[in-house]
């Protein structure tokens, strides 16, 4: 199934099945905003308690806080967002189109990339056992070349960005050659400027309210209250504050579903450590973070480094890890190196003093800070984007089905089991409820009745239910019954007392955290 065609159907899927709806749906939607539907605020939730507990409960100096989306204007003249948070902007005078310049260039240098690709794919197959890929990167002119205009362009563009000139920026657009993806043209207007904030009226009477900002992002909201989680928390460095929280950006070429918001959530935590141990604490967080990606087992050859050529106004050091969406490898994820600028400028424009006391070197200072910062909706998309599958299945009687199947990580699936009697009548249901009772207290489970058995199997596979068990006539006789595995489809007879170990030994997130050691 080509990429393309399987986005399309990953979206229908995540609506059909009560994953991700259009906001405002009745009123023909609100372009770039989506709600979560009964399946997919459970899936958003396992995926937030996998980050939270994943840095609360596996590590002793971290600890998690909630801060307010709304904060003093001033915080965001100390950030530098007021400022510098703005984004390149290009219009096609032909489509009428707008467009981010820096993801246009983008697009292109990973279209190169995938020229580059094919040509190993074709090296290897022609070679087989005896290819060597790095020999090829390094010897094949067609690479050399391929890879030599990737680099020139992204040295480019990264000097044009730290210049500040956007005149260039067009023009690499322009020597390019790089089309409107709708209309076709190359008739561009000049790139601008466009700042990403929100903001709105804070006070009772609009003429004397303070304009304030919807926040960007929620790491300010940790670095603000900094001093007063260490010293209630009696924190000693290396620590770390994590939090969960909405962020909005007003982003004008919102695309890709929900890979990019104007209302998003993030998952973020700031790092706090001595000056000078920033190079060592990095490399920990990109390793660590990888692993914690990997832990799912969507395929560790869709994850990959990429370090930023042009870095933000406070960062040392910045990488992403990409992840291969449909549409290609973009980013999921960012640790960042932030030095001490974040608590240095909001020390500068409070007055308060934002330092840190080392008792072991009797000394204080403003502490660094490692960010690791993840969007929960691109992570959502990850999973459900990879998890959608369709298989053909050969039934008994020789005719071929088509099931479609989403192979949620089981820890993180909306659903963690189904109940499904047989059929309503003799005692079947009453029997199916009371293993429902059973288990509801340590497993988001469902009760369905409805539709042949095989049709319920089906509709469970496509919500990612990992266990379905089915209540027969059996069942009443010696407490036994019938566990079917989505993955496999392959069913078993267990004793209903056993069920719930069977279920927690797939499902607990404990799987998942002892991969992280």
């Amino acid at each position: 199934m080509a990429n393309a065609d399987k986005f399309k159907k990953v979206i229908a899927h995540a609506k059909e099945y009560g994953f991700v709806f259009q906001s405002s749906e009745i009123y023909d939607g609100l372009s770039a905003v989506y709600d979560y539907g009964q399946n997919g605020s459970e899936l958003k939730n396992n995926i937030k308690r996998y980050w939270l507990d994943s840095m609360v409960k596996l590590h002793e100096n971290i600890v998690g806080i909630d801060s307010a989306i709304f904060m003093h204007p001033t915080v965001w003249k100390a950030s530098g967002h007021v400022g510098a948070f703005n984004d390149p902007l290009i219009d096609n005078k032909d489509s009428k189109k707008r467009y981010r310049a820096d993801v246009l260039i983008e697009d292109f240098v990973e279209k190169i990339n995938i020229k580059i690709k094919k040509d190993i794919a074709k090296a290897k197959k022609r070679f087989g056992d005896a290819f060597d890929e790095k020999e090829f990167r390094s010897t094949n002119g067609r690479i050399l070349d391929r890879q030599k205009k990737i680099d020139e362009i992204l040295l480019r563009f990264k000097t044009a960005m730290e210049k500040e000139d956007l005149a260039d920026v067009k023009q690499i657009i322009i020597d390019n050659g790089i089309i409107c993806p709708v209309s076709g043209s190359k008739n561009w207007t000049d790139v601008r400027q466009f700042n990403l904030m929100f903001d709105t009226k804070l006070g009772s009477v609009s003429e004397e309210a303070d304009v304030i900002y919807l926040r960007p992002e929620t790491a300010q909201g940790i670095f603000v209250n900094y001093l007063n989680v260490q010293k209630t928390g009696r924190m000693k460095l290396p620590f770390g504050i994590a939090q969960i929280g909405k962020a909005f950006r007003n982003e004008i070429v919102a695309r890709q579903f929900i890979f990019r918001m104007r209302e998003f959530e993030q998952m973020e935590m700031q790092f706090f450590i001595r000056p000078g141990e920033e190079d060592k604490w990095f490399e920990y967080w990109k390793s660590l973070r990888m692993k914690w990606h990997e832990a799912l087992g969507l395929g560790k050859e869709k994850y990959r480094f990429h370090d930023h050529e042009n870095l933000a106004h406070y960062a040392k050091a910045a990488t992403d890890i990409e992840f291969d969406f449909p549409f290609g490898f973009k980013e999921l994820e960012g640790i960042h190196s932030r030095t001490d600028f974040d608590l240095s400028q909001h020390q500068e424009f409070s007055g308060k003093k934002l330092q840190y006391f080392d008792p072991e070197l009797n000394k204080s200072y403003v502490p660094y800070v490692i960010e690791t910062s993840i969007g929960v909706d691109r992570m959502f998309l990850t999973v459900l984007a990879t998890s959608f599958e369709e298989e053909e299945i050969k039934k008994e009687n020789g005719k071929i089905e088509t099931r479609t199947v989403l192979r949620i990580p089981p820890a993180l699936a909306p659903i963690k089991a189904a109940i499904l009697p047989l059929m309503k009548k003799d005692g079947l249901a009453e029997k199916a409820r009371e293993i429902l009772d059973d288990l509801k207290y340590d497993f988001n489970c469902q009760y369905e009745e409805k539709d042949s058995i095989g049709k319920r199997y089906r509709r469970q596979d496509a919500i990612g239910t990992p266990y379905c068990i089915t209540v027969d006539h059996q069942t009443l006789e010696d407490e036994t019954v019938t566990i079917r595995e989505r993955d496999t489809m392959q069913q078993e007879r267990v004793e209903i007392r056993k069920l719930s170990s069977i279920i927690d030994g797939k499902v607990n997130f404990k799987n998942l955290f002892k991969k992280l050691r």
